[in-house]
C-alpha cells in the first residue's frame, strides 16, 4: 500500500511541476485534449495504464 501511495504522490508532484514550469503549454494541451473525442482519450488512457503497469512489472520483477 505504501508503494501505491508513493507512486500517486510522485505523479501529483510531477504534474504540479509541469503546471508550475509550463503553465501556457499545459493550458494549450488541455484545450487540445478537450477537442478530442472521448474514444481517443479512453484509448490513450488505457494505453498509458498498460505501459505504466508493464514498466512497473519490469522494474519490480
Amino acid at each position: 500500500m505504501a508503494d501505491l501511495l508513493t507512486a500517486l504522490a510522485l505523479a501529483v508532484a510531477i504534474e504540479g511541476a509541469l503546471y508550475a514550469l509550463f503553465p501556457e503549454a499545459m493550458k494549450k494541451m488541455m484545450r487540445h485534449a478537450l477537442a478530442q473525442p472521448p474514444g481517443n482519450l479512453r484509448t490513450a488512457g488505457v494505453a498509458a495504464a498498460v505501459v505504466g503497469v508493464g514498466v512497473v512489472w519490469l522494474v519490480r520483477g
